[in-house]
């Protein structure tokens, strides 16, 4: 008996040591997750590095080019002899060797502008890559957020759940008593049922949280979390947030504004490009070449050796290449044209997202003013509903009032904590919403 006592005690010891050490996430811990195993987020790095590759490419593409060919021909029947110009009817091989190289003297600009295009681009990927690691770090927060909510659910109505209990035990034994009938028993015990069902519902909901923050985190293996419980101390502002200030602020660090310029800015070098193609080019270009020929052969007859025909056989030249555009039909022009409208999309594109930005910033301060008096008056209506609540739960132990009666005055307890704790929240995000657009380090996020 002993022994069994003892394994018990130590099977429930490892139990609770396990569950005590359970790891508890804060929100910045939820978050670096978030962004180290995020696969949608790896989408967004794989197009900045090939941007980044392509501007690249396009400063190498200052460099000369150098190309080396060789070949080797066989020739049947009547054939012209590359030694001597010549018909000749006999078959017979030769081999070409070429070393040549070109560079590019003037073009219109076009590499230029496109060195300056393509890193453009790239800064405005490196941008949307952080835009879109502060967007997945405000989906956590709102994740995280949730659970605190659901988690503070779940306590109200256990709270409710134990006190609907102490009331059932009440009215068990004062019926035993002869106190009261038994149709007061059934509505205590229906009001018992339908806390037990607010526990369930509550607690159903907290899991569904937790699912939503281990998918945004890509948590793999595991259904459960568990975040830390310290709820947000929201207190009143100094003063009003203004609007106008916030935007500024935001303007000018904003990695979604930053990018469009970035892309506004690309647009219009992809006009002087496309301007470039309207323009003469000249190039320079030089070459080496030497050959074996089976036909070339001594006066005894023999083919010369060769290493003799690669030597007697080099040449070299140098020369300028000059291409004037006259008439391609009318593409070059064409394609000025479609930049130039690109330009256009691409300078709307960043009046509309300055424009969205400072619409969802008035209505952020609006929403912050808001819930600071909502604030206050939501602790003033839970203070009244919690004093309301007591006293009715002590009229209704001396049997001044129906269960009904108290069953109301605890659901608007129950109310009133419920909202209260939905204002601290939603002023928790508002507020960080709108210290992140101050520029303020809601986020450790490089």
């Amino acid at each position: 008996m002993n022994k069994k006592i003892i394994i018990t005690t130590l099977l429930l010891c490892s139990i609770w040591a396990s569950v005590f050490a359970q790891e508890r996430w804060t929100l910045d811990e939820c978050v670096a997750y978030a962004l180290e195993h995020n696969l949608q987020l790896n989408d967004f790095k794989y197009t900045n590095q090939s941007n980044k590759e392509t501007y690249r490419q396009s400063v190498r593409n200052l460099l000369p080019s150098v190309n080396a060919s060789s070949s080797y021909l066989v020739n049947y029947g009547r054939a012209e002899d590359p030694n001597t110009g010549t018909f000749v009817n006999q078959d017979f091989y030769s081999n070409n060797y070429s070393l040549e190289s070109s560079i590019d003297l003037f073009q219109g600009f076009q590499k230029i502008n496109a060195i300056k295009a393509s890193k453009l681009l790239f800064k405005a990927t490196e941008e949307e890559v952080l835009q879109q690691k502060y967007l997945l770090a405000f989906r956590v927060m709102q994740a995280f957020y949730d659970i605190q909510f659901f988690e503070g659910l779940v306590e109200i109505s256990k709270e409710q759940l134990t006190v609907s209990q102490t009331n059932y035990n009440l009215v068990e034994k004062q019926v035993e008593l002869g106190l009261k009938a038994g149709a007061d028993l059934y509505e205590a015990e229906s009001l018992l049922l339908t806390d037990k069902l607010n526990v369930t519902q509550s607690a159903n909901q907290l899991a569904s949280a937790k699912l939503t923050l281990i998918q945004q985190m890509n948590l793999e293996n595991t259904s459960e979390i568990e975040i830390a419980k310290e709820l947000p101390e929201v207190g009143v502002a100094e003063m009003e947030m203004k609007s106008d200030s916030v935007y500024t602020e935001a303007r000018e660090f904003l990695p979604l504004i930053k990018a469009q310029e970035f892309r506004a800015k690309a647009a219009k070098k992809q006009v002087a490009v496309s301007r470039g193609r309207l323009y003469p080019s000249l190039s320079f270009f030089a070459g080496i070449g030497t050959g074996y020929f089976e036909t070339t052969r001594d006066t005894l007859g023999k083919t010369l050796p060769f290493r003799q025909q690669f030597r007697d056989n080099t040449s070299q030249y140098i020369g300028v290449n000059l291409s004037v555009p006259i008439s391609n039909g009318w593409s070059a022009r064409s394609q000025v044209k479609q930049s130039k409208i690109e330009k256009l999309r691409a300078e709307n594109n960043l009046k509309t997202q300055e424009q969205e930005l400072f619409q969802t910033i008035q209505q952020l301060v609006q929403d912050y003013n808001s819930l600071l008096v909502e604030l206050v008056q939501s602790n003033q209506k839970m203070e009244a509903q919690n004093l309301a609540f007591t006293i009715a739960q002590k009229r209704y132990e001396k049997g001044l009032i129906n269960a009904l009666e108290l069953f109301t005055a605890k659901n608007l307890y129950a109310s009133a904590q419920n909202e209260n704790l939905q204002v601290k929240l939603r002023s928790e995000i508002n507020k960080s919403t709108l210290d992140f657009y101050r520029g303020l380090p809601v986020f450790n996020i490089d």
